[in-house]
């Protein structure tokens, strides 16, 4: 049983579903920037409030996942990205203490400021997750198994291109789901923001596709192109990542401009337009733990640490999904105005 590889698959669908639950409520709170009133942006919280802290379950899922099962991995990379780490804590921190306060606020500048907190701890926290993102792809330098960078390697155009994306990304997701959860002249808003986020998803996974090819050369190598050469054998075997992606677009594209389409479909297909990104970037950087230098086996702990940790996993990891199905289901159905679930 090839436990590092076990363990690499469930850290890695950890974070992709905290990418696809907590970044529709981080969408929605950028989108909060720009409702119409206080009415509209209650409706906005209310879509997310009863389920926004239990989707970041899963980012704690990840991160707690690779301290334990890839020890050298993550020593080498929380060094690498500590400022936008908490950046990134910072912002989900201030996000979710404006959750709770902007009910509470009586004054028009305290309600304000929470208002300002929701929406830019969402925008930022969003953004630095892109810069990690972007990061961690373009590879950090690697000296004795430790982290031989500079505190600033991760701020580059790749990252900042990155980060960007996923904002615009979230977006689409914020926007599909609230779709999916309201009614009326918001959902009618939210239809629109949708086309807009689902151009810029367009334009951003392509110049990401085109600038993580240019990264290194053992990722073009992956997709069969090389200088010298083009592999059409090794271009077909991944081809169906894009063409998938394409066809998803064009299906998400037609339910955004056209009326009739379930409320549920443009999140499902915004959901698979993230997932063929996370396969491209997989087949791009496996089985690189900390691209370009360290794989998933040589960064893993011990097999008898990875078995053991793995029993608690396969108890734990079936409670959570059937706990998350269970809040979904209880909280389905369109958002009312004026509807809160917390005093």
């Amino acid at each position: 049983m090839d436990l590092p590889l076990i363990w690499a698959f469930l850290i890695a669908l950890a974070v992709m579903l905290y990418v696809l639950l907590d970044g529709f409520d981080l969408g929605v709170g950028i989108l909060a920037l720009f409702a119409d009133d206080e009415a509209e942006r209650n409706v906005l919280a209310a879509s997310v409030e009863p389920v926004w802290d239990g989707n970041e379950t899963w980012l704690v899922l990840g991160g707690g996942g690779l301290f334990a099962a890839f020890p050298l991995a993550y020593a080498i990379l929380m060094p690498a990205f500590y400022l936008p780490v908490l950046i990134m804590l910072a912002a989900l921190i201030f996000r979710g203490v404006a959750f709770e306060f902007r009910h509470k606020a009586v004054g028009a500048r305290t309600k304000k400021f929470w208002n300002g907190a929701f929406s830019g701890g969402s925008l930022v926290a969003a953004f630095a997750q892109g810069l990690i993102l972007g990061a961690f792809v373009q590879g950090v330098e690697v000296e004795d198994r430790a982290f031989a960078g500079g505190a600033f390697d991760w701020l580059t155009p790749f990252s900042l291109l990155v980060g960007v994306s996923v904002v615009v990304g979230y977006v689409l997701l914020g926007a599909t789901w609230l779709i999916l959860k309201t009614e009326g002249a918001t959902r009618e808003g939210a239809l629109k923001w949708a086309r807009r986020a689902a151009i810029g998803v367009g334009l951003a996974m392509a110049a990401v596709s085109l600038a993580t090819l240019s990264i290194d050369p053992r990722v073009t190598e992956r997709w069969g192109i090389s200088m010298s050469h083009v592999e059409l054998g090794q271009i077909a075997r991944l081809a169906p990542i894009p063409l998938a992606a394409s066809g998803l677009f064009f299906w998400l594209w037609r339910d955004l401009t056209r009326p009739g389409a379930p409320d549920w479909r443009p999140y499902v297909l915004s959901a698979g337009l993230f997932l063929t990104g996370y396969l491209g970037l997989a087949a791009s950087l496996f089985p690189y733990a900390v691209p370009f230098a360290k794989t998933v086996w040589e960064t893993a702990a011990r097999d008898n640490a990875l078995g053991f940790l793995l029993v608690g996993a396969l108890v734990l990891l079936p409670i959570i999904l059937a706990y998350t199905a269970y809040v979904y289901s209880l909280f389905w159905g369109k958002v009312k105005p004026g509807e809160f679930y917390h005093g």
